[in-house]
């Protein structure tokens, strides 16, 4: 240890005088004995998306078989109240994306959390529940058989490490990557109070889209998803057709819209010409732009707005 640069005969001996050497084996060991994906911020397959978010986790656990750089993500979101109306409206999202080739992420928690997460696997959907807690124990417990067959073909994200309990603090925490790490954040239903508000306006302090499905005014669980929407925090989706439009996933509409370009000739900046060369190659995402040209996001900002 005193070949490393800044640790000194105290540090070793403070180190060596704890079990923090034994606990952090005993990590390894179960581990490598559930096959679980150890992602340090550096490695290639860290999500990318979260990368560009100012307070992402520097390492991740996961265990399963999505792809968290998967060419489209999206987080469902919504009350753990879920009702009929929330469920069906998940349910028939679910089923239209399943076309789309698209991965889903959530947060394994009770209503539409676990709605959608259920849809998903009827559908076969690759889906990514968040948790609170280590991988080594799950909350709730009632979901373990969902997240059994989650793990199959999606599978279970955490930055907490083994022996972390559920504690009500670190759902909060969690958030950020269910926001962070998708193209979009769909708020399913959601009352004026609750994660899902705050999930949102964390998508929005990332500068990524989100969307909500509007409610009859006097329901509770549909008070959070119009406040979205009157106060400019969501977009109005009344249905799945509505995200894939907005998102541009419609072969038909961009089809439409390449028809519709045509060759002027403009006086672009050196930035600017980067930015359309970058975009010759297919369409691109924010995070992915920033990523291909390595520059932040609020600079980027500047030179397509401006």
């Amino acid at each position: 240890m005193l070949q490393i640069p800044g640790i000194g005969e105290k540090t070793v001996e403070a180190i060596l005088n704890t079990d923090a050497l034994k606990r952090a084996g005993e990590k390894l060991k179960f581990i490598d004995k559930h096959g679980i994906e150890v992602l340090f911020f550096t490695v290639e397959n860290y999500p990318k998306r979260l990368k560009n978010c100012f307070d992402s986790p520097i390492l991740l656990y996961f265990k399963g078989k999505a792809d968290l750089n998967h060419s489209r993500i999206i987080s469902i979101v919504g009350t753990r109240n879920a009702t009929e109306y929330g469920k069906t409206l998940c349910k028939q999202l679910c089923e239209v994306l399943g076309a789309y080739n698209v991965l889903i992420v959530s947060g394994l928690a009770y209503g539409i959390d676990v709605t959608a997460h259920n849809e998903c696997i009827a559908n076969d959907i690759p889906t990514v529940g968040v948790l609170g807690n280590g991988l080594d124990r799950l909350y709730p417990q009632i979901h373990k058989p969902v997240s059994q067959k989650m793990v199959l073909n999606g599978g279970l994200l955490s930055e907490f490490p083994t022996l972390t309990n559920p504690d009500r603090q670190n759902f909060p925490q969690r958030n950020r990557i269910i926001a962070g790490i998708a193209d979009a954040t769909i708020v399913v239903e959601a009352s004026i109070r609750g994660g899902a508000l705050i999930k949102a306006e964390i998508a929005n302090s990332y500068n990524k889209d989100v969307y909500a499905f509007p409610g009859r005014t006097n329901d509770a669980f549909s008070e959070g998803c119009n406040f979205l929407i009157k106060t400019n925090r969501a977009g109005l989706i009344n249905n799945a057709n509505d995200l894939i439009y907005y998102l541009g996933w419609d072969d038909e509409v961009k089809e439409k819209k390449k028809q519709a370009q045509t060759t002027l000739q403009l006086n672009l900046t050196a930035n600017e010409q980067k930015v359309v060369d970058a975009l010759q190659s297919g369409q691109l995402s924010i995070d992915e732009l920033c990523i291909s040209l390595a520059v932040q996001q609020s600079k980027l900002a500047i030179v397509i707005l401006t």
